[in-house]
């Protein structure tokens, strides 16, 4: 970790172990993660939306669904009057 002055100072350092693979935290409060170009790319490649649907689904007891049948109407019919 390091501190916004070490790192404005010591820049080439961070980039440096960035591209080595080696994620860098800058700052204490709201800290910032600096990675490499690669890394990133590679994070945001790994992300699909449907994959994050089905992984992310609740797991464990059966879920009871309404029937497809409502009671309450059709609401784009249109009303008499």
């Amino acid at each position: 970790m390091w501190s916004v002055q070490e790192a404005k100072s010591k820049l080439s350092e961070v980039l440096r172990r960035a591209r080595a693979g080696e994620p860098q935290i800058i700052g204490t409060r709201e800290s910032c993660l600096v990675i490499s170009e690669a890394e990133f790319e590679k994070t945001r490649r790994d992300r699909h939306l449907g994959k994050f649907l089905i992984d992310s689904a609740p797991r464990g007891e059966e879920l009871e669904l309404p029937t497809r049948k409502s009671r309450r109407g059709d609401p784009f019919a249109r009303t008499p009057g």
